[in-house]
């Protein structure tokens, strides 16, 4: 028997801003240029229940604002890392515009490499690098400040140190057991720091280190598991870096499967060709943190994927 509400009905829940605006930001006070290439979102919280019930818009401050003011931010203050820059217009929206409670910049950075000419780098031309995304947000109100930074499409692969058995087996378990696999996937990573100060290294170089942490224990630990695998990069990071509180982890398992070759009697396979198979795939996520790391409060609070 079906059930049924007679409550009364109310706005649950609601944010509004600007989504993906591309902005680029060329720095061009010497000959030698640089480059900063993001996608911005600002997202804005606050009193604009009237604006969904009766449609009074006294209180929003329109997209197309909040789209000027991240293409002015971007000259006004510069992008010297997409942190420092997302600091700057989340602290903007909550001090300047009287009904913003709070606000969300997220961020993605598309990395470019100096091109290489003659043997030495090129002043002004660049080259697309890879297909990583750095990732940035900073949630912003009147009592607290979070930062989130991470990394998405980061694509790692090793070619065997990693094995998978001792599993679980039910009678609709058919999978073999391995102890030399492939094992690659397209991470997503996001850390959150205790406060905003990402120490001596400063925001880029943080970043950097970071990374270089996820790859060095994605090649050198004997994975049992990707999920151990995963749980050693995070303590890696946690250990290394205080002002670091939390490591969230998603990482589809990308398969690769020795190809059969049973069919010719002239060719061998020693795991040597494999057939890359894009889906259905093993999706492994993982959080880890210190015990007395802060409260989260709104930081993991998304915008563009709120639903």
């Amino acid at each position: 028997m079906s059930e049924s509400l007679s409550g009364k009905i109310v706005l649950s829940g609601n944010q509004y801003g600007k989504a993906e605006n591309r902005v680029v930001r060329i720095v061009r006070d010497t000959a030698r240029h640089e480059i900063r290439d993001l996608n911005v979102s600002s997202c804005l919280r606050g009193d604009f229940t009237d604006a969904y019930l009766t449609g009074d818009q006294s209180k929003v401050l329109p997209t197309d604002t909040q789209k000027q003011t991240a293409y002015a931010y971007a000259k006004k203050v510069g992008i010297s890392s997409p942190e420092e820059y997302a600091l700057a217009l989340a602290t903007h929206y909550v001090d300047d515009i009287e009904p913003v409670d709070e606000a969300l910049i997220e961020v993605e950075e598309f990395a470019w490499e100096r091109a290489i000419v003659d043997g030495e780098e090129h002043p002004h031309t660049f080259v697309k690098a890879s297909a990583e995304v750095r990732t940035v947000a900073v949630t912003h109100n009147k009592e607290h400040t979070w930062v989130v930074s991470g990394v998405k499409d980061f694509v790692l692969l090793k070619s065997t140190g990693s094995e998978f058995k001792g599993f679980f087996v039910d009678p609709y378990t058919i999978l073999e057991e391995t102890d030399d696999r492939v094992m690659a996937t397209s991470l997503v990573m996001q850390w959150r720091l205790v406060g905003t100060d990402p120490g001596e290294l400063g925001f880029d170089g943080l970043f950097a280190r970071i990374r270089d942490i996820a790859i060095a224990k994605f090649a050198t630990v004997h994975s049992l598991a990707l999920q151990q695998t995963l749980h050693r990069i995070g303590e890696a990071i946690l250990e290394e870096f205080p002002l670091v509180a939390e490591v969230r982890m998603s990482a589809p398992n990308k398969h690769h499967f020795v190809y059969d070759f049973s069919a010719f009697d002239d060719v061998e396979n020693n795991k040597e060709v494999f057939h890359a198979d894009d889906r259905p795939y093993g999706l492994i996520q993982a959080a880890v943190s210190r015990e007395d790391a802060p409260d989260a409060g709104p930081a993991w609070v998304t915008y563009r994927n709120w639903l």
